[in-house]
């Protein structure tokens, strides 16, 4: 499956993002920091994390949907994308 380099420049964003969250996390229980601000951190990076996979499975659902055919040469049928879509939700 091929994707625009503006989507793998965005997940690469996201992903850089997600590990400074984690960093944070670390950093906090390094800290003593309370519970809850660490769960509430813990959450926030779930769902960048979350995020991310959804933007990779919303390019790999247009590209099927432009390029069918490529894409199920690919091993991408959109059934498949369907399928990693259901693996995140």
């Amino acid at each position: 499956m091929q994707l625009s380099e503006d989507i793998v420049e965005d997940l690469r964003k996201r992903l850089h993002r997600v590990a400074g969250q984690i960093e944070g996390v670390e950093r906090m229980l390094d800290q003593g920091r309370e519970c809850r601000d660490v769960v509430s951190q813990i959450s926030a990076a779930t769902k960048a994390l979350e995020q991310a996979g959804f933007r990779l499975v919303a390019a790999g659902m247009t590209y099927c949907v432009e390029h069918p055919e490529e894409a199920e040469a690919d091993g991408y049928p959109l059934k498949a994308v369907q399928r990693m879509f259901m693996k995140l939700a």
